[in-house]
């Protein structure tokens, strides 16, 4: 549980987070957080509540907004997932969440960096934070000048990994090598954005028109923290239905049969022009921020304290 200065620190990094939207013409909503059903994802778990379940993300309803003219859209909700627990997960956190028509996954990485940079200097004095342009974590600097890194997943993974992500992805060896090489190496100098992605592994995204062995998607790592995911979006709803079928059946495999096509969200989507989007988990970015060994201890209350 929070003593009272941390819970100021996150009440005024909340403060902040709506200032710099709102600075940016976005309009700030809130959909359902107990939905009838979610987006095909086999590697989430969602959790059930009375009949439906809670999102694990407001991915679905934002985008159905966006399909009926909204162009800037924001976000701050609590999530669920299932058995998501440890030092950097809980089944119940904070999403920051936002879209803008428009724009491709290059210019959302901008406005990410932006994003974080602004908090960092918003409060100088908090613990994780030095001066106002870099982060303290496990006795190393991380700057936070511009420009942040920029490096492709197949760079990472031959560079960390010894192995291509293609050739990993077809050993069945993706998500070990991501996790035990790549992750840990990424974001201690200054953070670094890794992005294409196998388009396996982008079921929301779009692919790349010069290669669409790859998707538009990227995540943000700071010492070695995965903070956000983002891409451009599949606005194809065929595509987008061929991709979900396969989500359905990979979730069947790992013994969740909870997964539905959701056709009102695919009937909306042929409306969506260019978009790009991004959920960045804000308790993440908090516990870094305010020097937090552990996501629950920059969390109003975790699990332990009720």
């Amino acid at each position: 549980m929070l003593i009272p200065q941390r819970l100021q620190q996150r009440s005024q990094l909340l403060q902040a987070v709506r200032l710099f939207f709102h600075s940016r013409a976005y309009l700030e909503v809130d959909t359902p957080v107990r939905l009838p059903l979610l987006l095909p994802e086999a590697h989430i778990r969602p959790l059930r509540a009375d009949g439906g379940f809670l999102q694990t993300s407001p991915e679905l309803c934002m985008k159905r907004l966006l399909a009926r003219g909204c162009s800037r859209l924001f976000q701050v909700c609590h999530c669920f997932r299932k058995d998501e627990c440890g030092r950097l997960h809980q089944e119940e956190f904070t999403m920051l969440e936002w879209y803008r028509a428009g724009w491709s996954y290059t210019q959302l990485m901008a406005e990410c960096e932006d994003l974080v940079r602004f908090l960092a200097a918003w409060l100088p004095e908090l613990a994780g934070v030095i001066g106002t342009d870099a982060l303290a974590r496990e006795g190393k600097t991380v700057s936070l000048a511009s420009p942040w890194e920029r490096l492709t997943v197949d760079e990472a993974f031959r560079s960390f990994g010894d192995i291509s992500a293609r050739e990993a992805l077809e050993q069945n060896m993706f998500d070990e090598v991501l996790v035990t090489r790549v992750e840990p190496r990424l974001g201690w100098e200054r953070p670094v954005f890794l992005y294409d992605y196998p388009v396996e592994l982008g079921s929301l995204a779009r692919s790349r028109a010069d290669n669409d062995t790859v998707a538009e998607r990227f995540e943000l790592y700071i010492a070695g923290i995965e903070l956000a995911n983002g891409f451009s979006e599949l606005t194809d709803p065929e595509e987008q239905r061929r991709r979900f079928v396969l989500e359905i059946e990979k979730a069947r495999e790992y013994g969740n049969s909870d997964g539905q096509m959701p056709e009102k969200f695919l009937a909306d989507l042929v409306r969506l022009g260019e978009t790009a989007g991004i959920a960045l988990g804000l308790d993440r970015l908090f516990m870094l921020l305010m020097g937090c060994d552990t996501v629950s201890e920059a969390m109003t209350m975790s699990p332990e304290d009720l």
